[in-house]
């Protein structure tokens, strides 16, 4: 595992998180999410830290994990 990785969701950005999330809202991001749905949309340079937290979730749940990541950056700042 990479370094990248072992950091989770923390090396994508906050609009790279509200893009996917739109594709998810929209229908087009296909889950469970795998590199090639990720190319897919621009994201083969996130692939790694981005299948490491969300590999083998179904749609739900990817929602659940993107809001929830983005609302504690919120109240972060």
């Amino acid at each position: 595992m990479t370094d990248g990785a072992s950091r989770g969701l923390t090396t994508v950005s906050g609009d790279e998180l509200k893009s996917l999330l739109r594709h998810l809202h929209r229908g087009e991001l296909a889950c469970p999410v795998t590199p090639g749905e990720l190319a897919r949309f621009g994201f083969q340079d996130r692939s790694e830290p981005l299948l490491h937290t969300l590999r083998g979730l179904d749609e739900a749940a990817v929602r659940a994990v993107i809001v929830a990541v983005l609302a504690e950056r919120d109240s972060s700042s």
